[in-house]
C-alpha cells in the first residue's frame, strides 16, 4: 500500500467568531501558500515506482507550475485543463490541485478556491487526517458566498470525521443560523461548550456570546439561562451587567424583583448608566431608602451620574427628606418585628438592614419572617440567601437559595452563580 502524499493545507486567518447585536460571523480569508515544487523538467523526472508520476504528467505539470509562477493568468486555465486531463495517479491530481489552489488564491478568486479545495479532498493523495481541516476550509469559502447549505453540508462532513472538533460545530452552528434554523444553531454552540468543558479546557467566550445574542434576537427565552451560563464562565461586571438586563428585560418584573436585580447588580459591580442608579433608587424609596441614598452617593462619589440632572435631582431631595428606616431605629424596630404577628414587618427590617449593609442582621430578620404566618417562603429565602452571600456565609446562602421556587427562582439561580464566582 503506498503512503499518501501530505498536501500543502491553505492557511487560513483566524476564524473566530465576533459578537455584534447582529450576530454576524466574520470568516478569514485564505492566504497563499507554497505547493510542492517539481523538477524543472521532465528529463529529471524520479522513477515511476518512487514518485508514482508519470512523464505526460510531468510534462503537464511543469508547464502548469511555470505558468502559475509567472501567474500567467491568461494561459493557466488551459495549462491546468491539459495537467487535469493527464493526471492519473493520486499524486498528480495532487499536485494539479495544489497548483490549482495556488492559481486561485493569486486571483483573489473564491470560487476557484473552493474549487481547488474540492480536487484537493477528491485527488485521493491528500493524508486523511487533514481531509477535516480542508472540509472546515471549503465550508467557509461556501458561507462567505451565502451557499449556506454548501457550506452546512461541508461542515457535517468535518464533523463526521472528526466528531469531537469544536470547531467544526461552531461553524456548522453559523451555517445553520445562515439558514434560519435559530435553535439547531443554539445547540450546536452549546454542544461545542459542552464538549471543551468536558475536555478539562475552557470554551471560548465568544461561543458562549453568540449562543446568547442568537437567543436573544430570536425573543426565546432560553436566552436566560444561556446568559446564566456565560457570565458564569466569565463572570466580568459587564457581562454581570449584560446578562442581567437581558433577565431584566425577557422577565417582565414587578419593582421588587428589579430592585433585587439591580442589588446583584451592585454587589457584581455591574450598575452602569443612568437608568440602573435611577431605578434602583426608585425602587428602594419605600422599601429601603438608607440603601437608595447609599447607591445614588456611591455613584456621585464615582462620576456615574450627575447629580444636576432633573431625573436625579428631585430624588436626591425626596430622600434626603426621608427619615424613615432610619439605622438608629431599626433596634426598637426588631423588637417589635419579633413581637409582630405576621411576617411582612420582619421582612422590611430585614431588607432595610441589608440596605445599610448589615448583611447578618438582615438574615436573622429574614429568618424571624419565615418563621410566622403568611410568610412567601420563595421570597424570603431569596432575600435571606442574598445577605448570607453578601456575608460570606456560602453554605448557608446556597441552602436558603436553592429552597426558591416559583418566579423567584430564576434570579436565585444567578445568585447562585454569584456565591459560586463572588462570594
Amino acid at each position: 500500500m503506498k503512503t499518501p502524499m501530505t498536501v500543502l493545507v491553505p492557511a487560513f486567518a483566524c476564524a473566530a467568531l465576533t459578537v455584534s447585536t447582529a450576530g454576524a460571523a466574520q470568516y478569514g480569508a485564505m492566504a497563499p501558500q507554497k505547493t510542492q515544487q517539481l523538477p524543472t523538467s521532465p528529463t529529471n523526472v524520479p522513477a515511476r515506482g518512487k514518485a508514482n508520476v508519470s512523464k505526460p504528467a510531468m510534462k503537464a505539470l511543469v508547464e502548469l507550475q511555470a505558468a502559475v509562477n509567472a501567474n500567467d493568468v491568461a494561459n493557466i486555465p488551459a495549462k491546468l485543463a491539459a495537467a487535469q486531463a493527464v493526471a492519473k495517479s493520486s499524486e498528480e491530481k495532487l499536485l494539479v490541485a495544489q497548483l490549482q489552489l495556488k492559481a486561485a488564491v493569486a486571483a483573489n478568486n473564491e470560487g476557484a478556491q473552493g474549487a481547488a479545495i474540492e480536487a484537493l479532498i477528491a485527488s485521493g493523495g491528500v493524508d486523511q487526517a487533514q481531509i477535516p481541516t480542508l472540509y472546515r476550509a471549503l465550508g467557509k469559502l461556501q458561507h462567505k458566498q451565502k451557499q449556506y447549505a454548501q457550506a452546512a453540508s461541508s461542515f457535517e462532513r468535518a464533523l463526521a470525521l472528526d466528531p469531537a472538533s469544536t470547531d467544526a460545530m461552531v461553524l456548522l452552528a453559523e451555517a445553520r443560523n445562515s439558514q434560519g434554523q435559530v435553535n439547531p444553531a443554539i445547540a450546536l454552540l452549546q454542544k461545542a461548550i459542552q464538549a471543551k468543558t468536558a475536555a478539562g479546557q475552557k470554551a471560548d467566550e465568544s461561543w458562549y456570546k453568540r449562543a446568547v445574542a442568537l437567543a436573544f434576537n430570536a425573543g426565546l427565552p432560553s436566552s436566560v439561562d444561556l446568559s446564566r451560563q456565560w457570565v458564569a464562565a466569565y463572570p466580568t461586571p459587564g457581562n454581570w451587567r449584560d446578562s442581567l438586563r437581558i433577565y431584566r428585560k425577557l422577565g417582565a418584573l414587578d419593582p421588587g424583583a428589579t430592585l433585587d436585580t439591580l442589588r446583584l447588580s451592585r454587589a457584581t459591580g455591574a450598575l452602569d448608566g443612568d437608568t440602573d442608579f435611577y431605578l434602583f433608587a426608585a425602587n428602594a424609596e419605600k422599601s429601603s431608602p438608607g440603601e437608595a441614598r447609599a447607591v445614588l452617593d456611591e455613584a456621585i462619589a464615582a462620576k456615574q451620574i450627575d447629580p444636576t440632572k432633573p431625573l436625579f435631582k428631585d430624588l436626591i431631595a425626596s430622600l434626603k427628606a426621608n427619615k424613615a428606616l432610619a439605622q438608629s431605629q431599626l433596634p426598637q424596630l426588631t423588637t417589635e418585628a419579633r413581637a409582630a404577628p405576621a411576617a411582612r414587618f420582619a421582612m422590611r427590617i430585614g431588607d432595610a438592614y441589608y440596605g445599610y449593609g448589615d448583611y447578618t442582621k438582615a438574615a436573622e430578620l429574614y429568618r424571624i419572617a419565615l418563621a410566622k404566618p403568611g410568610a412567601d417562603a420563595n421570597l424570603i429565602n431569596l432575600h435571606l440567601g442574598m445577605a448570607l452571600a453578601r456575608a460570606g456565609d456560602k453554605a448557608g446562602a446556597g441552602a436558603a437559595l436553592k429552597a426558591v421556587a416559583g418566579s423567584q427562582a430564576e434570579l436565585a439561580k444567578f445568585w447562585m452563580v454569584y456565591l459560586a464566582t463572588h462570594a
